[in-house]
Formats: structure tokens, sequence, C-alpha cells
């Protein structure tokens, strides 16, 4: 199995931006992060950020016959970004959305997801093992299936 992760805008700011609702803890070390959860569970997989929504939408493409699952922490694009949603509906790859905070824990426009309305789970809150979540969910060794 081959998963793509895809983080969008502002993620490569992680340990600068708000930490104290992101935390301290790095970009580089979400990364090393995701690459310790592909490898507990046995797949191949690669992490890919963008701050553009167009070239999200093109990774998203990029990934049809590609990958076997998705990851996606869409950033601000989970609340505005019909283009990125019709990408996911577009290539019909299981995806699992991620983000690191608890969004309806926020403000009132965070609530909205278009990604959710392509994805297969959503999960909210949970920090980097979010991600570790997702990658289990979509290779089936996750309870929650």
């Amino acid at each position: 199995m081959n998963i793509l992760v895809i983080n969008g805008p502002n993620l490569n700011m992680l340990g600068i931006r708000e930490p104290d609702i992101y935390g301290r803890k790095t970009y580089r070390d979400l990364e090393d992060f995701v690459r310790t959860a592909f490898a507990e569970a046995g797949v191949s997989g690669d992490i890919w950020q963008s701050n553009h929504e167009g070239a999200i939408v093109d990774k998203i493409q990029e990934a049809y016959g590609v990958y076997d699952g998705i990851v996606i922490n869409p950033g601000a694009y989970t609340h505005t970004s019909v283009a990125i949603l019709d990408a996911l509906k577009a290539v019909a790859i299981p995806t699992v959305e991620v983000h690191l905070s608890d969004v309806d824990a926020r403000e009132e426009f965070r609530r909205i997801s278009y990604v959710s309305l392509a994805a297969k789970k959503t999960i909210k809150g949970k920090g980097f093992e979010g991600y570790r979540e997702g990658i289990r969910y979509l290779t089936g060794k996750d309870a929650d299936r």
C-alpha cells in the first residue's frame, strides 16, 4: 500500500504559528512522525506540503493511479475549497481528513469542511497522532473502520 500525506497552507510554520494551538513541534518533526507511522503500518508513502490551492489540486490529481490512500490536512482550505473537494471526488482515492486542533472548538467558520464531503473519516484535535490514526484507518488496522 502506498499513501500520500498532503498538508495545506501554514503547516510549514508549525512550531512558530500559534504554538498555544498547534504546539512547538516543527514541520520537520511532523515529517519524521509520519515516516515512522508509515513504517509502523508497513506501508510506503510520501509527505508533501503547499500553501497554494492549485498546487494541492494538482497533487491530488497526480495521485491517481499512484497512491492507494490520501491523508490530508487541508488547513484553511478545509473551509473554502470546493476545488480540493472536487479533485478528491474526481480521483476517488480513499481519503482521511486530519486536523491538528479541534476545529469544532474554535471559531464558527472552522466547523465547515468541504473536504469532509469526500473523506471517509475526519480526525480532529489529536495533534500528530491524528496522522497515525489516519494511516492506520486506510490500511484497515484501525478498530473504528
